[in-house]
């Protein structure tokens, strides 16, 4: 499947599409999968594609997902089939697409000796649109007509060696939530500010307040990663402004540390407005949920790694990482697990979400296997991960 797989990824990269409605892109899946014996149900409220294969006698269903959507960045590649417009697939998406498909048509060809069912899942909006979430809610885990036992997503990373898998149990990926203060107070004169109540001096001890904050209050083992990404405050350099605004994105590895930022993190900030006179308006907005693996799930990733590559191509990820991942709404209805697949070109420099991320989509039949590996250990264990 190689050629076809590739031409596939190169296809999707040249027309990416970004959010929740990928129109183009879901067609071609659709082609693609014509004539396996799939049972295929697309979205309501987005472009998004379930597609249920049934083994030939009864047993355990399995999810695997593949995600879909693009992002805004301007691609600066320089790649025969790079992207145009002001989009790309700087994530390696397409290669998750690329891969999913060749997963469905290796486990469609052996559809006869498999106990069970599989749920594919191509889910358009991960990149911040709640692509996981619609496809929960319009009936993903319903859709085999039996709940998943497992579900496995893997995701490719432009910075790490070519066929390189990664996983460990426990947290994988950070939740993301985002802080928002909006610091009132009175404008007036730059020359006069004992007339007026200045907010920017807060604004600037409450970004100070924040960093120390979750330095000093939060265990090491269960960090937290708060960065302060936008501030605004005034128009001139001789007035003092009515406000000052701020928002910051944190990161947390775990459901006790997301809730405790919620509540501690606004109380930091009114505090400090409060010690200069002013009030403080704050919230704290959800993005996504921690991804966090089952440790059985994580071993079957790790064994179905090393039976199908071999024990030099698999590592336990060290530590996990800071970005976020909506797969872990999916994770937290069903054990499962998520890793990585390293797809550096040779002399790579750039990681995802760079303008000039290269990925080597010769990896994408190893993706393909070890998606329908993952698989098959649960509905074929006489054969577990050969292919």
């Amino acid at each position: 499947m190689n050629d076809d797989l590739i031409a596939l990824r190169r296809s999707l990269h040249a027309a990416p599409e970004v959010g929740l409605h990928l129109p183009r892109t879901q067609q071609k899946v659709l082609d693609a999968l014509d004539g396996l014996p799939l049972k295929i149900t697309t979205g309501i409220r987005c472009t998004s594609m379930t597609a249920v294969l049934e083994g030939a006698r009864p047993g355990p269903a399995v999810l695997l997902r593949g995600d879909m959507d693009a992002l805004p960045v301007r691609e600066d590649t320089g790649l025969d089939f790079a992207a145009t417009g002001a989009a790309m697939h700087a994530c390696g998406h397409d290669l998750h697409t690329a891969a999913l498909v060749g997963a469905a048509r290796l486990l469609s060809a052996e559809r006869e000796v498999l106990a069970g069912k599989v749920v594919f899942m191509f889910q358009p909006g991960e990149e911040g649109h709640g692509g996981a979430q619609l496809m929960l809610d319009e009936g993903l885990l319903d859709v085999a007509g039996a709940r998943p036992d497992f579900a496995y997503a893997l995701h490719v990373l432009a910075d790490r060696p070519r066929g390189l898998v990664l996983c460990r149990p426990g947290p994988v990926m950070a939740a993301y939530s985002v802080l928002e203060v909006t610091v009132e107070g009175r404008g007036g004169h730059g020359g006069r500010p004992h007339e007026a109540h200045d907010p920017v001096p807060a604004l600037a001890e409450i970004v100070t307040a924040l960093y120390t904050y979750v330095a000093r209050r939060f265990d090491s083992f269960d960090p937290v990663v708060l960065t302060v990404g936008e501030m605004h405050a005034g128009s001139a350099p001789n007035v003092i402004p009515d406000n000052g605004f701020l928002k910051a994105g944190v990161r947390t590895f775990s459901e006790t540390a997301t809730t405790r930022i919620a509540a501690e993190l606004p109380a930091v900030a009114g505090s400090v407005a409060a010690a200069h006179g002013l009030t403080a308006r704050t919230s704290v907005r959800p993005v996504m949920a921690p991804t966090v693996n089952d440790p059985v799930a994580a071993a079957v990733f790790a064994d179905t790694a090393i039976r199908l590559f071999g024990p030099g191509r698999y590592r336990d990820l060290e530590h996990p990482r800071a970005g976020s991942e909506d797969f872990s709404l999916v994770l937290r209805e069903i054990p499962g697990a998520y890793g990585y697949l390293g797809a550096a070109e040779p002399g790579a420099t750039e990681g995802n979400h760079s303008p000039r991320a290269r990925f080597d989509d010769s990896v994408l039949p190893d993706a393909a296997a070890l998606l329908a590996g993952l698989a098959r250990h649960h509905l074929n264990p006489a054969r577990k991960a050969k292919s």
